[in-house]
């Protein structure tokens, strides 16, 4: 089935409020970074990559005294209504968490999020799955026991863009693929992608 709703995985209740700040200093820039996020809205990426050092980090429009990546401070472009509609739904956003299965996504806005990864598909390549995050909520959204195991695809027809086995997109509010009238990630207002430094 290529839709998946995730109604209860991890409950924010159990996860610390110690938010990691994006900006690195030049002592922990000597570290090794575990992933870099790229923020887009439709098809165009908004601000530059952003390598996180820390093993968390929390991804925010609106998150008073909230330290991490803050989507509101990212420069301003023309934005259609639906970009400017879905901004406003991220709010408090999300939590992402290196941990040692694997990363995890927690969902702390007051809309659901939708998440693709190669560790989540049960058939890699033959189908598109997506799976909901409800909000208070959380889902591992990458494995990395199961990204040892993937074989690079031989047919591309299912995917949009280059091929990254160590990416994951999240998009806020605003699902795609088959059950959806969006069938890319391109054309949701507001995603992230989360691309993996595959040295663990």
């Amino acid at each position: 089935m290529p839709y998946i709703e995730i109604e209860a995985t991890r409950s924010l209740g159990g996860i610390s409020q110690d938010y990691s700040d994006v900006n690195v200093s030049s002592s922990s820039l000597a570290q090794n970074h575990w992933c870099n996020v790229a923020y887009w809205e439709l098809r165009t990426r908004v601000g530059r990559l952003y390598p996180v050092h820390d093993s968390s980090l929390s991804i925010f429009y609106d998150l008073p005294q909230g330290t991490g990546l803050c989507l509101g401070l990212l420069p301003l472009s023309p934005r259609s209504t639906s970009v400017q509609r879905t901004r406003g739904k991220i709010g408090h956003g999300i939590l992402l968490s290196k941990e040692p299965d694997g990363v995890w996504a927690y969902n702390r806005s007051q809309h659901p999020i939708f998440v693709n990864s190669p560790t989540l598909e049960h058939h890699p390549y033959l189908s598109l799955t997506v799976r909901r995050v409800m909000p208070g909520y959380s889902l591992k959204v990458f494995d990395y026991e199961k990204s040892c195991q993937i074989q690079p695809p031989s047919d591309l027809v299912h995917m949009e863009g280059p091929y990254d086995p160590n990416s994951v997109r999240i998009s806020f509010a605003k699902g795609w693929g088959p059950c959806y009238s969006r069938q890319f990630i391109t054309s949701c207002p507001c995603w992230l992608e989360i691309l993996l430094n595959n040295h663990r």
